[in-house]
C-alpha cells in the first residue's frame, strides 16, 4: 500500500491542476446479485458544506443529478469494524469507508445516505440505480472492471484463513480435503484454491480463474457459501465448516478466543470505490481518491480506524 501511495503521489501532483469537477460518460452495468436485507438498511447523514463544492464548476450529467438530488447514496458494509460498521443502538456508521463516503459527499456539497450491502448484494443495487457507488471492501479484479468502474485503490489487504484452535489446522497444507466457508459473491474461494495449487497441494488441471465456481469445486478442497460473515462465523463454531476464508481485516472481527489464523496469507486484495461503468461519477471519485492518497488524508483515516 505504501509503495502504491508513493507512485500515486507523483501522478497526482501533476493531475491536481486539473479540476475535480469534470467528467463525462454514460451509465451502464449488468445486474448480478440480490438485494441486502437489514433491519435498517438506509441511513442519511448530513455533511458540512465544503469550501469548494460542485457549484463551482461544470459537472457531468450524472454527477449534477446527485447534486440536484442533494444526497449521495452509498452502499457500505454494516458489520465490518474499521471499514463499515453500524452501531445497533445509535444507528451511527463508522469506519474508513464511511469516512471516505462522507468526504465525497462533502466535496459535492450534499448529504450522504448509507445502504447496508453484502458481497452478494452490492452490485445489483448499483446496477439498478438504488445507490450511486459502493465502498464495501470491494476487491478490484480484471473481471469486475469489465462491468463496473473502480477508483484507484485506497486500501490493500490479504486473504487468509481463520480456524478453531481445536481443529489442529495451521497451514494451507492442513486444508486439503476440508470444507471452507466463504461469502457468496466474494473472490476468497478462488484465491484460496489458486494459492493451494501454486503451493503444489492440490491438482490445478481443472482450474480456470475466469469460470471458477466455488459451488462446483471439489478437487482437494470444497466450499460452503453464506450470505454474510456472521453466518460463516456461526457455521465455524458449529463445525459445519472447517475454516473461514476472507480478507484478513474482515477476519479480525471474528478472531475470538480459541481461534487463530493459519500461517499463510496470500492474494493481495485492493479495495476501490465502485461506480457505474463509464459514468461521470467514476472520474470525479477517482480524482478525489488520488488526491487524498497524495496528501496523506487516507493514511490518516487508515490510522484512525486501526487498520495499519
Amino acid at each position: 500500500m505504501k509503495n502504491l501511495r508513493k507512485w500515486i503521489a507523483l501522478a497526482a501532483a501533476m493531475a491536481m491542476t486539473a479540476t475535480l469537477l469534470t467528467g463525462c460518460g454514460s451509465s451502464e452495468a449488468p445486474a448480478s446479485e440480490a438485494a441486502a436485507s437489514t433491519a435498517d438498511s438506509s441511513t442519511a447523514v448530513a455533511t458540512a458544506p465544503a469550501e469548494t463544492t460542485a457549484a463551482d464548476g461544470e459537472l457531468a450529467a450524472d454527477v449534477q443529478a446527485i447534486v440536484d438530488r442533494g444526497v449521495l447514496r452509498v452502499g457500505v458494509k454494516n458489520a465490518v469494524v474499521g471499514f463499515g460498521f453500524q452501531d445497533t443502538l445509535t444507528g451511527e456508521y463508522s469506519g474508513l469507508e464511511i469516512s471516505l463516503a462522507e468526504k465525497i459527499a462533502e466535496s459535492l456539497g450534499v448529504d450522504v445516505e448509507f445502504t447496508a450491502v453484502t458481497a452478494a448484494t452490492r452490485t445489483e443495487l448499483l446496477d439498478s440505480g438504488d445507490i450511486d457507488c459502493v465502498l464495501a471492501t470491494f476487491t478490484i479484479t480484471d473481471e469486475r472492471k469489465q462491468s463496473w468502474d473502480f477508483s484507484t485503490p485506497y486500501f490493500t489487504d490479504y486473504v487468509t484463513v481463520l480456524v478453531e484452535d481445536k481443529s489442529g489446522i495451521t497451514s494451507l497444507a492442513d486444508l486439503v480435503d476440508k470444507k471452507v466457508g466463504v461469502s457468496s459473491g466474494s473472490t476468497s474461494a478462488k484465491a484460496l484454491v489458486n494459492a493451494m495449487i501454486e503451493a503444489g497441494l492440490i491438482d490445478g488441471s481443472g482450474f480456470d480463474a475466469d469460470t471458477f465456481d466455488p459451488a462446483l469445486w471439489t478437487t482437494g478442497i470444497s466450499f460452503q457459501q453464506y450470505d454474510d460473515y456472521p453466518a460463516i462465523s456461526t457455521a465455524l463454531s458449529a463445525g459445519e465448516v472447517d475454516a473461514f476464508c476472507v480478507d484478513k481485516s474482515i477476519l479480525a472481527i471474528y478472531k475470538t478466543e480459541g481461534r487463530s489464523y493459519i500461517d499463510d496469507k496470500f492474494s493481495p486484495q485492493e479495495y476501490g470505490v465502485a461506480t457505474a461503468k463509464g459514468s461521470g461519477l467514476s472520474a470525479y471519485v477517482d480524482e478525489l481518491i488520488q488526491g487524498w492518497l497524495a496528501d496523506g488524508t487516507i493514511d490518516s483515516l487508515i490510522t484512525e480506524n486501526g487498520l495499519e
